[in-house]
């Protein structure tokens, strides 16, 4: 029970990622508050529902007014195919306003930000560079928090997931035809691990974070890709197929 006796509020908590660090963070004993735009996908989760656009003012103050001071802050919330002005209102400017008000409650309990990146933050691809740009900008604002706020006893770190299967990444699929599956093995066919990885896998990672297990790690960025981005794809062409170490 990693996280008993804590309060946590989870941007985006209705599905996908936000779905399983909401689950993982109850079970290990956590009131957990789920904030998303569907309040009967919330529900489903085990969390305390706050039904609300977190990229709307009013609806972080009203989140906050409910939740109490945090031990636990994980902006999760996204957008991956919108217009810039929306993707960087929701993937970057509402995170840091939510930081930066619920600041003084962390603070008072030592408590800790967690924030959801993507690889896109560290490597770019063809087109949506909106999304790359907020991500990016997002580990940023990760390391600056944990630059302002760790003399107050506040943690600030980043995860940078690669493919997940959730929702979002299966609507993803359907640009590469029809099966989900087949398209899935495309876009990790480089991924040494083969595989995406599931939202527990994430959530695992953001549960770590969240511990005192991470009482020394600030401003970090943690890569939950299967080794994506440790792969030199130059090399790719001269590389026989794996026969062991």
């Amino acid at each position: 029970m990693r996280l008993e006796g804590r309060t946590a509020l989870v941007t985006g908590g209705g599905t996908g990622i936000g779905a399983a660090i909401v689950r993982r963070f109850a079970a290990e004993g956590a009131t957990v508050w789920a904030m998303g735009r569907r309040r009967e996908a919330l529900e489903a989760n085990g969390g305390k529902p706050i039904a609300g656009d977190i990229a709307d003012a009013d609806d972080r103050r009203r989140a906050l007014e409910q939740t109490g001071p945090l031990d636990v802050l994980v902006n999760n919330a996204g957008l991956g195919d919108a217009d810039w002005d929306a993707t960087i209102a929701v993937n970057l400017t509402a995170a840091h306003r939510l930081a930066d008000a619920a600041a003084d409650g962390l603070a008072a309990r030592r408590g800790a930000i967690v924030n959801v990146s993507s690889v896109a933050a560290l490597v770019a691809g063809p087109g949506a560079p909106q999304y790359a740009v907020s991500k990016a900008a997002l580990v940023m604002l990760t390391k600056s928090l944990a630059v302002t706020l760790g003399p107050r006893g506040v943690r600030a770190n980043a995860i940078c997931p690669g493919w997940v299967r959730t929702p979002m990444a299966d609507s993803e699929m359907t640009a590469l035809g029809s099966d989900t599956e087949a398209a899935y093995r495309e876009v990790t066919r480089h991924v040494p691990l083969g595989r995406p990885a599931q939202p527990d896998e994430v959530a695992a990672a953001a549960l770590f974070l969240a511990s005192e297990e991470a009482s020394y790690i600030s401003g970090a960025v943690l890569t939950v890709d299967g080794g994506m981005t440790a792969v030199d794809v130059g090399s790719l062409a001269f590389a026989d197929p794996p026969e062991g170490v």
